[in-house]
């Protein structure tokens, strides 16, 4: 079977990134063929000029697209448990398969609300109409839910042609089958994956880790939360961030393992956590992964950005067994030894060299980290010695490496916003609300933050989490759509980075 990565990424987010983060962004995979997972080695583009003749604008137009419904997710202006804080992913997608990419966006809900009939927030599928605008399809689709949803995967996992969705969910998360009409159906328990606990699934990823031509489904837990036993503001010292009284967590709040399901090729799927070694990391407090062949061996190996805790990469062992390399392979930790709290995760071939390499997002007063491929097993932490790491005011979180301008170097664009609405008012040299960043790809190893000359759309400020990249509008270059936190979402068009397109 042939495994090709689609144009576009979505996030889980997030999402998170929830990478929260797909998400947070996560590969999409189509499945064609035989296999193959390595990063091609690509003849290396000239550099580019460091003037160059077409800039490249994002504007934000999701208002004029049609894509005005809000996200709710807890207090605006208050959260009480760290679930209100973290926020969700989304998703560029073709469910109906017209060649134009449609939009499906997760939503949340707040604590101790009775919402009227027909007035509680919900996920929301959105069909392109292919003139630049999306129409609210919905209710028709079968897609609507109201919950803490935290991300979102798809991915064809019955082999029918069809995108399906996996949606994680502070609670229960949900498989929708694609019936190929418009329509989908809530397939969790049908296909074995639903889970009797309460838990926080913050992100998924599918990939074939086994190689025999079905899409198994891995699940980042986050935290084991419950509301009735999380300390409240102030309490302890996790409940205060420079000396604000904000909500708990994650540290001092219990972390839950991941999930590994195999899929059986009958439409359901069987959890092997156990026996694959996914368990033996232990608790943590997981967020988002992706899923390549970081050793260029033919098999999908797993990335985990962790928060506050050693991130994880899982090295397929050909065997149906898993073994986390991360702290041996130099991607764990920060360049001087240190913990992080990974958000997001992006994953390319950057410096064009044929073995992937990755970009993680960290919270505030720390730096992204960008983790160089070495070809060997290990990687290094080029950072700085990039020019990502002159940025750490900013909570990051959805990234994508996405080449805006088409001259065949991934650039790199992170989405930003604080988690602690409290700090507002606070002469701390950081906001709730904050902008987008984007470096330029150099072509030499190094990295140029050009966000300031990048359009509007990079420059309004919002608590964003999930992004997604792809070409929306068919117009041969890549936007990217932002979810932000109790606000309508971004559609950021990219004008003029077409001269060059695909």
């Amino acid at each position: 079977m042939n495994l090709l990565r689609r144009r576009f990424l979505g996030s889980s987010l997030v999402v998170l990134g929830s990478s929260l983060l797909d998400a947070l962004t996560t590969p999409l995979w189509k499945w064609r063929g035989t296999v193959r997972l390595e990063a091609e080695v690509l003849p290396n583009p000239s550099v580019p000029n460091s003037t160059p003749t077409s800039p490249v604008q994002f504007v934000d137009v999701a208002r004029e697209a049609g894509l005005t419904i809000p996200n709710v997710w807890g207090g605006a202006d208050h959260k009480k448990y760290i679930i209100e804080a973290k926020g969700s992913g989304l998703a560029f997608f073709d469910y109906d398969q017209d060649g134009w990419l449609d939009i499906y966006l997760t939503n949340g809900t707040r604590f101790n609300t009775d919402w009227p009939a027909g007035k509680a927030p919900t996920s929301h599928l959105y069909k392109n109409n292919r003139d630049g605008t999306f129409a609210d399809v919905t209710e028709k689709s079968g897609l609507a839910r109201t919950g803490w949803q935290t991300g979102v995967c798809v991915g064809d996992y019955d082999n029918d042609g069809w995108d399906d969705l996996f949606c994680c969910f502070w609670g229960h998360n949900i498989l929708f089958r694609n019936n190929g009409d418009g329509t989908f159906t809530d397939v969790t328990r049908k296909a074995g994956v639903y889970d009797e606990q309460i838990r926080w699934g913050a992100g998924c990823t599918w990939l074939d880790y086994d190689r025999d031509g079905r899409l198994d489904l891995f699940i980042c837990n986050y935290i084991k939360l419950d509301p009735e036993k999380t300390p409240s503001k102030a309490e302890p010292a996790q409940c205060q961030w420079k000396g604000i009284p904000v909500m708990c967590g994650p540290r001092g709040l219990p972390g839950d393992t991941n999930v590994l399901f195999h899929n059986n090729g009958d439409g359901t799927f069987t959890d092997v956590s156990a026996k694959s070694g996914i368990l033996k990391p232990g608790p943590r407090y997981s967020i988002t992964a992706v899923s390549y062949d970081f050793d260029n061996d033919g098999w999908p190996d797993i990335y985990v950005a962790v928060d506050s805790e050693p991130s994880i990469l899982y090295h397929n062992n050909h065997d149906g067994t898993f073994t986390d390399v991360a702290v041996i392979a130099g991607c764990a930790y920060s360049e001087n030894g240190h913990e992080q709290a990974g958000m997001g995760v992006a994953v390319a071939d950057y410096d064009c060299d044929g073995w992937f390499d990755i970009f993680k997002t960290n919270f505030a007063d720390d730096t992204c980290n960008l983790y160089h491929n070495n070809g060997d097993g290990t990687f290094s932490d080029v950072t700085f010695s990039s020019g990502i790491g002159i940025n750490n005011q900013y909570v990051a979180w959805g990234c994508g490496f996405i080449d805006f301008d088409n001259d065949g170097w991934p650039d790199i664009l992170q989405i930003n916003g604080h988690v602690y609405p409290e700090i507002e008012g606070h002469e701390l040299g950081q906001t709730y609300k904050n902008p987008r960043l984007v470096y330029k790809n150099l072509g030499d190893g190094r990295f140029k933050d050009v966000s300031s000359e990048m359009g509007p759309g990079i420059g309004e400020r919002f608590s964003s989490r999930g992004a997604a990249f792809g070409d929306y509008d068919n117009d041969g270059d890549i936007d990217a759509l932002v979810l932000n936190m109790n606000d309508t979402p971004s559609l950021l068009r990219n004008d003029g980075g077409n001269q060059q397109n695909w």
